[in-house]
C-alpha cells in the first residue's frame, strides 16, 4: 500500500506541477485557453490572476514532493497536510468556479489522501 500511496501522491504532485505550467506560462496560448475557455482578449486580461493561481499550485506540488522525500513521521504529516489542502481547494473551486475541478483536483487528492492514511 505504501507504493500505491506514494504513486498517487506523486501523480497529484505532477498534476499540480502541470497546472502551474498551464496557468503561469501557457495561459494565453492554446493549452491555457482550452482549460479556461477564454478568448485571447480575456486570457490576456486574466493572465496575472492565472499566474498567481499557478504559483499556489506549484506550492502544493512542492509540498507533496517534500512529503514524499522526507522521513516519517514528517513525510506522512506533510503529505496529509498538503493533500488536505488540495482537496479543500478542489472543493472550493468546484463550488465557486467550475464543477470540473471537483473531479480534476479534489477527487485525485482525496484518493491519494485515503491511500496515505491507510498506508500510514
Amino acid at each position: 500500500m505504501d507504493i500505491l500511496a506514494s504513486t498517487l501522491v506523486g501523480l497529484v504532485a505532477a498534476l499540480h506541477g502541470y497546472i502551474l505550467v498551464l496557468e503561469m506560462f501557457l495561459w494565453e496560448r492554446a493549452p491555457g485557453r482550452g482549460l479556461s475557455g477564454f478568448d485571447p482578449a480575456m486570457a490576456k486580461a486574466t493572465a496575472p490572476m492565472a499566474a498567481n493561481q499557478g504559483l499556489y499550485n506549484g506550492f502544493l506540488a512542492a509540498g507533496l514532493v517534500w512529503g514524499l522525500i522526507a522521513d516519517d513521521p514528517t513525510g506522512f504529516r506533510v503529505q496529509v497536510f498538503f493533500l488536505s489542502c488540495v482537496v479543500i481547494a478542489g472543493v472550493y473551486g468546484a463550488v465557486t468556479a467550475n464543477r470540473r475541478i471537483l473531479f480534476a483536483q479534489a477527487l485525485p487528492g482525496a484518493l491519494a489522501l485515503a491511500a496515505v492514511l491507510i498506508a500510514g
